[in-house]
């Protein structure tokens, strides 16, 4: 994966409403780790792994897709306001059995960064966002595809004024 294309667009688009808006990248930090945590709580929705209850099944495959992208979106994005970036290297040394222990691990490792802020934590928390999308079977091309698609779409409602 191309991980600094990612960053690149990312940045772009961080840069286009950060014009629009009277904050910056430090006002808007809880802000972006809430709206991080929201996004991975709506694509645990999607997957309907913790619905015991339920009988219903997960969502379509391209409807996860997009909400786990969504996830990365925010990811790439706290990395970028502290000049942070995931170069693919190293790998989360917890293994995840299920969806529901991947999304625990994953709010332990988003609230474990908003608290140090440290590069070891943010590879941390991608590491773990990325075993999560292993375990949906995300494959990289499917995953840059969808980031590609919504980058475009956010830029799209940037510019009709979302």
């Amino acid at each position: 994966m191309d991980w600094n294309r990612l960053y690149d667009l990312q940045q772009q688009l961080d840069e286009r409403i950060l014009d629009t808006i009277p904050q910056s990248r430090s006002d808007i930090y809880l802000d972006k780790v809430l709206a991080l945590k929201v996004e991975v709580g709506e694509l645990a929705n999607e997957t309907r792994c913790f619905k015991y209850w339920s009988q219903k099944g997960p969502s379509d495959r391209d409807v996860i897709l997009e909400e786990y992208v969504d996830g990365i979106h925010f990811i790439l994005s706290l990395g970028l306001d502290f000049g942070y970036r995931f170069n693919g290297d190293g790998k989360n040394s917890q293994s995840i059995s299920t969806l529901t222990e991947g999304f625990h691990i994953v709010y332990e490792c988003i609230e474990l960064f908003k608290q140090s802020k440290t590069q070891d934590d943010y590879m941390k928390l991608m590491n773990s966002y990325l075993a999560l999308g292993e375990h949906l079977s995300f494959s990289t091309n499917e995953v840059v595809q969808a980031y590609l698609n919504k980058n475009e779409e956010n830029h799209n409602r940037q510019q009709s004024g979302y």
